[in-house]
């Protein structure tokens, strides 16, 4: 069982490089430990986060009730926003990482989900998924603001965070 395990932890670890993403970063690990991001893993996930955000929300703002079309049409825009704040920021002498160029595969999956419903059901499934997306950001920008290692970043994500907190608090309330 222990050379299972260490073999299994091994081919893990062997993996990661190819991944783009830490193991902890991908599996929520470093989320429920309160871990702090690498760098590379903070601006793949909130640039992930923000197409993701954007996407589903343009679906939500042709397809949804009103309400919904409401928070939708707020997310789209705040999200472009950050994301043009992010690219900025990874494009400047800093951080010298990449921006992925498209969403997760979880992610893809969840707007896949949306693309298939309609009214309410798409209403609903749309609101929990924010409500979802956005304690993943909240904890991300968290721990990347208390400890990441670049300065520029640490700063926004710091910044941006109060906003991402307003975004899980509206959601939660559509959730009602």
């Amino acid at each position: 069982m222990k050379k299972t395990t260490t073999f299994l932890a091994l081919c893990m670890l062997a993996a990661a490089p190819a991944s783009a993403q830490s193991i902890g970063e991908k599996t929520g690990a470093n989320s429920v430990l309160g871990i702090t991001p690498s760098t590379e893993d903070f601006v793949m996930q909130a640039a992930q986060s923000d197409k993701f955000e954007i996407r589903s929300s343009e679906l939500a703002a042709a397809k949804g009730d009103e309400a919904t079309k409401t928070f939708a049409a707020q997310m789209i825009d705040a999200h472009k926003k950050t994301t043009e704040e992010l690219t900025a920021l990874v494009g400047s002498d800093a951080p010298k990482v990449s921006l992925p160029t498209d969403m997760s595969s979880g992610q893809v999956s969840m707007l896949d989900d949306l693309k298939g419903r309609s009214g309410g059901d798409l209403s609903d499934q749309y609101v929990d998924d924010q409500v979802s997306a956005h304690k993943d950001a909240v904890s991300l920008f968290q721990r990347y603001a208390d400890g990441g290692d670049n300065p520029k970043l640490k700063a926004w994500a710091a910044q941006t965070l109060p906003a991402l907190q307003h975004h899980l608090e509206m959601a939660q309330q559509l959730d009602k």
